[in-house]
């Protein structure tokens, strides 16, 4: 029985995972048919949600079913026990679960910042279901100053008088995003966002976060660059690599060597945009759809 939907109108839904220490629920929002096995899944930054396809997602349902999560502790998924395991093995993990609750045995693959660090080491992996991949301003070489940015804010836990203050403090912290409406800010921050028992508001996503995060050694850290570097390097599906042409994360000394060190990856910078480009305009919805769809 078909399952069509109006590409517009995203189904939210939840499949439950596990870490060492117990069961969690992911929520996802569901576009298109869900009986098409062409599927794409979007994957968000560090403290966003994956409201921020929303656009893309109605762009591509005609062609896809797109899945957009909540990585856990973000958004409507569940918080983790064990702050620790707020790291990429653990949502890696939870990824795999998601797309076998799919049902499917490939996926395409759009990651922004974080999301693109959870896609290029899953596709790395031997026998991975990710057939081809779009890494949204990410790559193996995170930019010192951007680490110091993001620090600075991360895990922090403000309280907003009103739903409209919380979107602008996340505007502010998004500005590097691009020239973005009033309009299109309060679209995808409000969904960042909760009220609480006392009318205060505060961001949906759990501080602690930034626990593994402000743990990281400049050791760490450069044992966790070597390390994607390597998964990199085993990536043989087509990948897109978008960067902002502005961005203090990722540098145009590291594009270069990603297309260097693992074949079929092509490149697109975007104009007066710094980390990540938000993909809410026609331009860069294209972009994405020349790249998984071979059509703008």
């Amino acid at each position: 029985m078909s399952t069509m939907r109006n590409g517009a109108v995203p189904e939210q839904r939840y499949v439950q995972c596990a870490s060492p220490a117990g069961l969690h629920r992911i929520a996802y929002t569901e576009w298109g048919d869900r009986d098409n096995p062409r599927v794409l899944v979007c994957v968000h930054g560090l403290t966003r949600t994956g409201r921020d396809f929303d656009r893309v997602a109605a762009a591509l349902s005609d062609v896809y079913r797109v899945v957009c999560p909540d990585v856990v502790g973000r958004g409507l998924s569940d918080w983790l026990t064990d702050p620790s395991r707020y790291v990429v093995p653990q949502y890696v993990a939870d990824m795999v679960t998601l797309i076998a609750r799919l049902d499917v045995e490939r996926v395409d693959w759009f990651g922004t910042s974080m999301g693109g660090l959870i896609g290029m080491t899953l596709a790395g992996l031997p026998g991975s279901p990710v057939g081809k991949l779009l890494v949204n301003d990410i790559g193996p070489r995170i930019e010192p100053e951007a680490l110091t940015r993001i620090g600075a804010y991360v895990g922090q836990n403000p309280r907003f008088a009103t739903q409209e203050e919380g979107v602008a403090h996340a505007a502010e912290l998004a500005a590097s995003f691009g020239p973005l409406t009033a309009g299109e800010w309060s679209e995808i921050n409000a969904p960042l966002l909760r009220q609480r028992e006392d009318g205060a508001w505060e961001f949906r996503y759990d501080p602690a976060i930034a626990v593994p995060f402000q743990a990281a050694t400049p050791e760490v850290a450069a044992a966790g660059e070597a390390a994607l570097w390597r998964l990199f390097e085993q990536i043989r599906v087509p990948v897109l690599v978008v960067r902002g042409a502005q961005s203090d994360l990722l540098s145009r000394e590291t594009v270069t060597r990603m297309k260097e060190r693992a074949p079929s990856v092509t490149s697109v910078e975007i104009p007066g945009v710094g980390h990540a480009p938000a993909f809410l305009d026609a331009g860069q919805i294209a972009v994405a759809r020349q790249f998984f769809v071979g059509e703008s």
